[in-house]
């Protein structure tokens, strides 16, 4: 099976759900056009195809490796990334005086689907060097920046987040890998982290790790973490490389899936001679980490949209292919291919849905990003700030968590042989599995929403969203063709009853704050499903009326059934969860442990 890269669902996305016509409208991208998008994403999509997704597979039976305190990525890897920083694909987004290309974040998360669906284990290196720079740019001294920036803009250094240790995971409070400062503006760094995904490798001649540690009388908890920048290689002032920093992977993890991505455990100064620089101020490393983990959170939701079409196409090719039974009420003559039974076609549907909606919900969060930054308006520019913050969680969880659910139905299409590691459907699911753990657990991201998002500003962000569902939902209505009358009804309803939940959980808060928590991921999936119904029904409409202008009206044809499907399915599901978020606390009371293993 060869994986293509979706060009033209993802521009149908970009064009017809997500709204990315509105920042050219900004005037902040002057060279910005539709030809020279429709140009950005072919060439995402012939670098992804040719030369990224034959290393999927290999990557997954030969994966990365430890040789004598070095680190070997899959063959092909490094010729890959090579290509990957000649043709420019790592600069696209970043503003030009740092080495960048200037584009919109939404084109570069465009990259970071192809990337994934062609191989998540290559991907996830190019990722986490992107949320280095952000949090360098963001905080970094003048020279931290001429040092580092337009190497890691470029791609030609890589850059990691070094946060977990086996004894501080989701809460960082815990962490006890120490700073202490040598007098000359550097700091000795010593302890050990965990799960430090590209930690080291062999695919370029430096990587700049963003490392939390403690100083020596900082306050306990979370108000005491600083973060550093410590490079692999140390680097001189002319720029040019110098001797080896005291640091190393000492175990790379053997893990369900990525097994082409290296999982390192590393550890800074076994020899008491391993120096980093202080990253923005002292004890403030939280809020620096919270620039590269928001930067993480929509690439792990696109992460999940990736692999999950990656899935659907290789179902999709065997249901077409694979002959089984016939059709009802026929007894005997030739069997016919599984696409034709009903149920199976049902799946397939329930993973193109799905992947179509997830793709709107990141594609429209990074248009909500770009516009943050660059609307010409301060009344839009505040709009987008807090639609991008309110769909960040949903990106990442929602995401993930169908992307699962996507992977699981791929092997079930497959029948028999989807158990069987030679269709490539189960490395697929082992794959797509981490992406609902890292970067935050989709629990915490539920959280989250309920949180800052939903508390924080007293539900005003959701119900204006809330609000722009229920405009669409009148548009789609007000439509002569039926079935978009019927989706428009279904979003009406599913928008009603996210109403409902907001309102409940907003006052249930204010009494017990386990209400929320305890109703928190069934709200999350509710929130996901009435925008992923949101944004399918902007393209139903859009799709019925280039339908009737365009030769290709079969693939229009398609769009509206998909959306009608997610609407008899999704936004119903959205409608039946309500009960579940207000049974509250008393869903989760206490069982005595020892109850539950009896």
């Amino acid at each position: 099976m060869t994986f293509a890269t979706p060009v033209r669902d993802m521009r149908f996305v970009l064009d017809h759900m997500a709204g990315f016509g509105a920042l050219e409208r900004t005037g902040a991208f002057p060279e910005l056009d539709s030809e020279i998008v429709a140009a950005i994403v072919e060439e995402i999509g012939k670098y992804c195809d040719q030369v990224v997704t034959p290393l999927n597979e290999v990557s997954d039976r030969d994966g990365a490796r430890l040789e004598n305190g070095v680190v070997r990525t899959t063959p092909g890897f490094k010729e890959a990334y090579a290509q990957y920083v000649e043709s420019g694909w790592s600069s696209l987004a970043f503003p030009e005086e740092t080495g960048g290309q200037g584009l919109p974040s939404t084109l570069a998360l465009a990259l970071v689907d192809a990337l994934n669906g062609a191989c998540m284990s290559f991907a996830i290196g190019t990722t986490l060097t992107t949320g280095a720079v952000k949090a360098v740019k963001a905080v970094g001294t003048d020279e931290q920046k001429r040092l580092y920036l337009e190497k890691m803009v470029t791609g030609a250094w890589t850059g990691t987040m070094n946060l977990t240790e086996p004894q501080a995971g989701s809460d960082l409070s815990a962490i006890r890998t120490k700073a202490e400062p040598v007098g000359d503006g550097r700091y000795k760094i010593s302890g050990q982290k965990i799960f430090i995904t590209y930690g080291d490798h062999d695919m370029t001649d430096n990587i700049i790790h963003l490392v939390l540690a403690r100083l020596p009388d900082a306050p306990e908890g979370t108000a005491g973490i600083s973060m550093f920048i410590v490079p692999k290689i140390h680097v001189n002032e002319d720029g040019s490389l110098a001797g080896r920093n005291d640091l190393q992977c000492i175990k790379l993890e053997e893990k369900m899936g990525l097994h082409g991505s290296p999982t390192c455990v590393m550890s800074f100064g076994d020899n008491g001679e391993c120096y980093g620089t202080l990253l923005g101020e002292e004890n403030k490393g939280l809020k620096n980490m919270f620039v590269m983990m928001n930067a993480a959170r929509l690439d792990v939701g696109m992460q999940g949209v990736g692999v999950a079409e990656r899935a659907f196409q290789r179902a999709l090719a065997y249901a077409e292919d694979r002959k089984q039974g016939r059709a009802p009420g026929v007894r005997s003559g030739d069997m016919i291919a599984i696409y034709e039974h009903a149920d199976v076609r049902r799946m397939l549907y329930s993973m193109k849905a799905l992947v179509e909606a997830s793709r709107a919900i990141c594609y429209a969060n990074a248009v909500a990003y770009d516009l943050a930054r660059h609307a010409p308006d301060e009344d839009k520019r505040r709009e987008a700030k807090m639609l991008e913050e309110l769909l960040t969680p949903i990106s990442k969880a929602w995401s993930t968590d169908r992307a699962n659910e996507v992977a699981s139905l791929g092997v079930q299409v497959h029948g028999g042989m989807g158990y069987i590691e030679e269709t490539g459907a189960a490395q697929h699911m082992r794959d797509a599995r981490i992406a609902a753990i890292y970067e935050g657990t989709n629990g915490i991201q539920a959280m989250d929403l309920v949180g800052r998002k939903l508390q924080g500003d007293g539900g005003t962000a959701a119900r204006i969203f809330i609000g722009h569902v229920r405009e669409q939902a009148i548009v789609a209505k007000a439509a002569r063709r039926e079935e978009l009358h019927h989706i428009g009804a279904r979003l009406d309803e599913a928008a009603s009853a996210l109403l409902e939940s907001t309102d409940w959980l907003l006052k249930a808060a204010a009494k017990d704050p386990e209400h929320a928590l305890a109703g928190a991921t069934p709200y999350l999936k509710q929130f996901g499903n009435v925008a992923g119904g949101f944004y399918l029904a902007k393209g139903a409409v859009a799709a019925a009326i280039a339908a009737q202008e365009s030769a290709e009206k079969d693939y229009y044809e398609a769009k509206i059934e998909i959306a009608t499907f997610f609407a008899d399915n999704y936004l119903t599901e959205a409608v039946s969860l309500t009960g579940a978020i207000k049974a509250g606390a008393r869903a989760v009371a206490r069982i005595d442990p020892d109850l539950l293993s009896a």
